[in-house]
């Protein structure tokens, strides 16, 4: 069994403070987690005015924020996965997500379905989520929206995805009375369908005016929660860090009972896809 974490903790405009992001690691690891997320764009804050403000938070991936979390990693010898804003070698902004272990750079992943005003402030991936094999497992990446394109969530699946790392800014809108966040359906719809655990860190803490779900999930990969949602309670949402156990070699199994697979029974050909 492996120990994950999804650490749902705030970031602040303009200060690149990483107490808090420091802090739930930290607390994360001496609860056993060996693999820990952390949200979307973890240090540098999400509700940029504008593109000059995203550009002055971006950093490369040899920047401090990488080089925080190497450390971190070697340190308490876990895997980390969270977002950052990247300025790549062209000097185009992503909003990225980076995985580290053992202090190294595993890999990074760009945002590809962008959200609201991000095309704004970032420029658009065109790769597909790595799936990295790590000490705790096959790990995917995406990045908050990414997770609601359910064909994103199945490639992931057939490259041999065991868990889908999901830093995300989830931000709360009304809802009924009652009503869970579509967002946290999304994620076990994802997890389900595809056979596949889904680990989520949204975030906390009110930002120009904007409020966020705080529902960060660990989802099993029958679809059914083992952790969360942390808080959905918009601006009352807090700093959490969500710990769960889950099976990785659960999510190599896709047969649904004894007649069904969830990738073996898809049907390429009719839904106008390659086999």
């Amino acid at each position: 069994m492996l120990t994950v974490a999804a650490c749902q903790v705030p970031a602040r405009l303009g200060t690149g403070d990483t107490t808090e992001l420091v802090s739930a690691v930290r607390e994360a690891a001496a609860r056993g987690a060996r693999l820990v997320v952390l949200p979307e764009l973890a240090v540098c804050g999400y509700a940029f005015a504008d593109a000059a403000e995203a550009r002055a938070a971006a950093e490369p991936l040899d920047g401090p924020t990488v080089a925080l979390l190497r450390d971190l990693s070697a340190e308490l010898g876990c895997v980390l996965v969270a977002g950052l804003a990247e300025r790549g070698a062209d000097g185009a902004v992503h909003n990225s997500a980076v995985l580290v272990e053992a202090g190294r750079l595993r890999a990074s992943y760009r945002k590809v379905h962008l959200w609201g005003r991000e095309p704004e402030l970032f420029r658009a991936g065109h790769e597909p989520p790595p799936v990295v094999e790590t000490a705790v497992g096959r790990v995917a990446l995406m990045i908050c929206y990414d997770l609601e394109f359910p064909e994103w969530v199945r490639i992931a699946a057939q490259a041999g995805a065991e868990v889908v790392a999901v830093p995300a800014n989830w931000p709360w809108l009304a809802r009924p009375d009652g009503e869970r966040p579509l967002e946290v359906l999304r994620a076990q719809a994802a997890a389900g369908a595809y056979r596949v655990h889904v680990v989520v860190a949204d975030r906390c803490g009110p930002e120009r005016g904007v409020d966020w779900i705080g529902g960060s999930v660990v989802c099993a990969a029958t679809g059914y929660l083992l952790a969360g949602p942390a808080t959905a309670t918009g601006a009352t949402a807090a700093r959490t860090v969500l710990t769960a156990e889950l099976d990785p070699a659960a999510a190599r199994d896709k047969s649904l009972g004894p007649h069904n697979d969830a990738l073996a029974d898809r049907r390429p050909a009719l839904y106008g896809e390659p086999g």
